[in-house]
């Protein structure tokens, strides 16, 4: 395996699937892609002049707001993985990333594409993306799409019931390096609200998720679940909710 690099804009990042990201059956699990997800953005933004320090000097900071990945084969535990992700410039008032895992054959085994915001960390208002598009010129681009349309909106189904599963108090393990939630514990707390004998015997094609709110150590975030059958695919869509507002939104198609 050789180290990271660039080529047309692609940052490419050479892994292996570890035991401890991996599930009963050996698998990747979805929380532990994103958090391949988050660190390989996080590196070819920084590479390309627009990552964290880039902003910290500007009094912002880079927030995921939704997330698409489809799964097309689990990768196992010890495969060697490529990892590639690429941005694709404005939409609205998201910036677009994609990502694409392939295996040693260079056979895709996920596709994924996240929104992104930029907030003021003294204020934390949103930043116009005008404002900041300076920061990521044509010239960084990289072309192609590893899903087309961005993710969308996910909300708890209006026409289903709705179970409450549990109550999360977001403690040490939950928080990241900027004293918030870390992203990939939304899909953690999602997964441990489906039945187990889902999650551990059928594999998640698609998930969809939505990043609503930020929470802090202490918070108390109520978890609620609804799920549907749609031909021979399980729906589960699971909703984080505290102080009356929805913190995350996630659907997971098994």
């Amino acid at each position: 395996m050789t180290g990271n690099y660039i080529q047309d804009n692609h940052y490419f990042q050479p892994l292996k699937v570890p035991c401890y990201q991996t599930d009963g059956l050996f698998r990747l699990k979805p929380a532990a892609f994103l958090d391949m997800a988050q660190e390989i953005a996080y590196l070819a933004a920084n590479e390309m002049g627009f990552g964290y320090e880039a902003l910290l000097k500007l009094h912002t900071a880079w927030v995921v707001s939704r997330m698409q990945f489809r799964f097309l084969r689990p990768a196992l535990w010890r495969e060697e993985l490529l990892l590639e992700t690429w941005h694709k410039g404005q939409n609205g008032l998201f910036f677009l990333r994609d990502f694409l895992l392939q295996d040693s054959e260079r056979r895709p085994l996920v596709v994924g594409t996240s929104s992104w915001l930029i907030i003021n960390t003294e204020t934390r208002r949103l930043v116009r993306s005008d404002e900041m598009a300076h920061l990521l010129p044509l010239s960084t681009r990289g072309e192609g799409d590893a899903i087309v349309e961005p993710c969308g909106k996910v909300t708890m189904p209006a026409d289903l019931p709705h179970e409450v599963v549990k109550t999360h108090v977001i403690g040490y393990s939950d928080i990241d390096i900027v004293g918030h939630t870390n992203n990939a514990r939304y899909l953690v707390w999602g997964m441990d609200c489906i039945d187990y004998e889902v999650t551990s015997q059928r594999p998640v094609k698609c998930l969809s998720i939505n990043f609503n709110h930020e929470t802090r150590a202490g918070d108390a975030v109520v978890l609620s679940k609804a799920v549907r059958s749609t031909g021979d695919a399980l729906v589960y869509t699971v909703e984080g909710v505290c102080e009356g507002k929805s913190v995350f939104c996630a659907e997971f198609v098994f």
